[in-house]
């Protein structure tokens, strides 16, 4: 699904935009375990999060040329229109239910939207139209620290919102699944699997559960993600230990004005991911 000439006609390299913040803090405890988000910390994103914005979704020329390709004769401005309106619908649905936060799987939504009732193309077509809207590259010194991980024996997971094209991110772009690159196959916990989307607590209590039965204490957990009010927030209150990712001003959310976020300061700030391994070296 996703071949050469497809990436090569979405994807180009992307560099980090540097933000105010200064690499500060320090672990409290030693690290067993380090949990990653994966948009805005493991990959830059173009829009700065999985989340398809609508004023990143204003590209109608290439929306119309996207929908020709797939033979879907629709308007771009009434696909997008019930694109939105299928989500929102979902989520009002969902949280009927007593999800808090609530995820929807996006291959789901665009077979109802593009009235096709065909996973494999609603697929494609979703994967595709991500790429466009959301173009993602990885963080400089991505693979050498998940090298560094891994020859620190450190068990290693993700917390992140994402759909099912997220894990081909790491295929594409470092050549191995993630459970390949040193990620614990009970330790990957992907929003559109569970229903759930950050900032709810429930994919942060869900590891903090398999590592319990791990024999990995809270507190040797370290969760490294770009928003204070959807990674560090739900991070901290489980008792993990945190690292904000300041390292590109696209992603970087403080959050100050939320409520949750006031007096809320992570363990550590990082502005480049390999600065993750020095704190974990000293603990040793």
């Amino acid at each position: 699904m996703f071949n050469d000439e497809l990436i090569q006609n979405y994807i180009q390299p992307l560099l980090p935009l540097p933000t105010a913040l200064q690499p500060s803090g320090k672990l409290k405890e030693k690290v067993k375990c380090v949990l990653f988000d994966v948009y805005g910390t493991l990959f830059i994103s173009g829009s700065g999060d999985i989340s398809i914005a609508r004023q990143e979704s204003q590209k109608a020329e290439e929306l119309k040329n996207l929908l020709l390709k797939f033979e879907i004769q629709k308007d771009p401005g009434f696909v997008l229109e019930n694109f939105f309106t299928a989500i929102n619908t979902e989520h009002e649905t969902q949280k009927t239910k007593g999800i808090d936060f609530p995820e929807v799987e996006i291959d789901a939504i665009w077979m109802r939207v593009l009235g096709k009732n065909n996973l494999e193309h609603a697929r494609a077509f979703a994967m595709e139209f991500e790429l466009m809207v959301n173009p993602p590259y990885p963080m400089p010194n991505l693979e050498n620290t998940l090298s560094a991980c891994r020859e620190l024996n450190m068990l290693m997971g993700i917390i992140s919102n994402a759909q099912f094209y997220t894990p081909y991110l790491f295929r594409w772009f470092l050549g191995s699944e993630p459970v390949d690159l040193g990620f614990h196959s009970n330790l990957m916990f992907f929003s559109y699997r569970l229903g759930y989307a950050k900032p709810s607590h429930y994919m942060f209590q869900l590891a903090a559960e398999k590592l319990q039965q791990m024999h990995i204490s809270k507190e040797a957990v370290l969760y490294i993600g770009n928003d204070m009010l959807n990674d560090i927030f739900p991070a901290r209150s489980v008792g993990f230990q945190t690292a904000l990712f300041a390292g590109d001003a696209r992603s970087l959310r403080l959050r100050e004005d939320d409520p949750e976020c006031k007096n809320l300061s992570a363990d550590l700030v990082i502005t480049d991911l390999k600065q993750i391994i020095d704190h974990i070296r000293r603990k040793i």
